[in-house]
């Protein structure tokens, strides 16, 4: 064999390489994945045996009684878990393009709870709060950890998005000893989530027909502390007898300005099922 047979032959050997490495790297991740879903429906009791009765919201403010009117039904079941799927846009930074993204998540009420997995061409990211912890992960290729977060920050950042994302089981906004509301005006009111040492608000601002368009509260961001974030909620759809958003965006309001980052289009949702898809 002459010299550039050789180096033809050494070529594909490392590309094939390469490849068996991704696939295997890849195989791992989905198996880390497996588990940590099998571990958030583990911890979880079943609490759809319980139902949604008007008299709950009676003493509620209006915007927020107009909302569980207009997404519930009297005597819904309450949501006990879920499992949804999505597509949509991110972006990593300011200066960034936005990239494609699909995600899968899944939620549990009874325990404060959810995992999610988002894929894009470059990056698999595992954002989670698990048995009361937070974490987020960022894999490069599914090969090398470039992120993980872990810590109080990460422990209440992951709640509150837990509780944004409660659009997709509303049951779980209901008043009780983890949530409360107030009036703040007729567009408008402030929930007050309590759970174990974490304590934060949100304000929540409805339209006239009822809907949630928008959540806001003061959230870690990186070694900044504090600051303003946001999910905005539009396109409601009636989903096995539940009127939820379909498309979700997740801004940082800065100094120099809103930094949209996330724009999630829900392409299926599931309740009540502790599996993965």
């Amino acid at each position: 064999m002459n010299f550039w047979t050789i180096a033809v032959i050494i070529l594909l050997a490392l590309i094939g390489a390469v490849v068996i490495i991704l696939v295997i790297a890849k195989l791992a991740l989905s198996a880390q994945f497996n588990r940590e879903v099998r571990e958030l429906f583990s911890l979880s009791k079943d609490i759809s045996d319980r139902k949604f009765d008007l008299s709950q919201i009676a003493d509620l403010p209006e915007p927020v009684q107009r909302y569980f009117k207009h997404v519930l039904k009297d005597g819904q079941p309450y949501i006990s878990c879920v499992r949804l799927k999505h597509d949509g846009q991110f972006k990593t930074a300011l200066d960034k393009n936005w990239m494609n993204i699909e995600g899968e998540q899944y939620f549990t009420a009874g325990k404060p709870g959810f995992i999610w997995r988002g894929t894009t061409s470059m990056f698999t990211a595992r954002d989670m709060y698990i048995a009361d912890k937070g974490r987020l992960i960022v894999s490069l290729f599914s090969l090398y950890n470039v992120v993980d977060g872990t810590g109080d920050d990460f422990n209440e950042g992951e709640l509150q998005r837990w509780v944004s994302e409660s659009v997709w089981f509303p049951t779980n906004l209901l008043p009780g000893e983890r949530i409360t509301w107030s009036a703040i005006d007729e567009r408008s009111a402030k929930l007050v989530f309590n759970y174990k040492t974490i304590s934060f608000f949100y304000v929540v601002t409805f339209n006239e027909i009822g809907e949630i368009t928008q959540m806001e509260t003061e959230r870690f961001m990186g070694d900044e502390g504090r600051n303003p974030w946001l999910c905005k909620m539009a396109d409601y759809s009636k989903i096995n007898g539940v009127v939820v958003p379909t498309e979700a965006e997740a801004i940082w309001n800065l100094k120099q300005g809103e930094f949209s980052y996330a724009k999630f289009e829900i392409n299926e949702i599931e309740y009540n099922r502790p599996e993965r898809f």
